[in-house]
């Protein structure tokens, strides 16, 4: 059974610092320090209701807190990758601005470079190609 399957089954609730209990949903919602502090949370309790058996066995509880366990850190690396991209995302528009910028400046350039008739032929073409596009 898939693990938001069995939260959802189980009514799971997570115990968040600063904000209370929230269901599995609501993770989504959480800052990663929200997420990390929650984690942390889970893991100690995880520790305090291990126990020591010869059957190997698990309680209860400890199963309750092992799956929250997991799900807070999937969540915490869902969004995680989901941060990273738009990261990427917004260095690559950066750059491609840039690129955009260096093109336009080196278009200029290349322009002042003409002489005043080669400049005037260019605005003529353009205004030719204007009145082509009126008809």
């Amino acid at each position: 059974m898939e693990m938001f399957e069995k939260a959802t089954r189980m009514k799971l609730r997570f115990d968040v610092p600063t904000i209370g209990r929230v269901t599995a949903e609501d993770l989504w919602d959480l800052s990663p320090e929200l997420l990390d502090s929650t984690y942390k949370r889970l893991s100690s309790i995880k520790k305090q209701t291990e126990e020591d058996s010869l059957l190997g066995s698990k309680s209860k509880e400890n199963k309750r807190v092992s799956l929250s366990i997991e799900i807070v850190k999937h969540v915490f690396q869902i969004k995680d990758e989901e941060a990273k991209k738009r990261a990427l995302v917004r260095e690559n528009a950066e750059q491609r601005r840039k690129l955009l910028e260096m093109i336009a400046a080196k278009q200029d350039k290349e322009l002042d470079t003409k002489s005043v008739e080669e400049l005037q032929a260019m605005v003529n073409e353009l205004e030719k190609q204007g009145e082509d596009d009126e008809e």
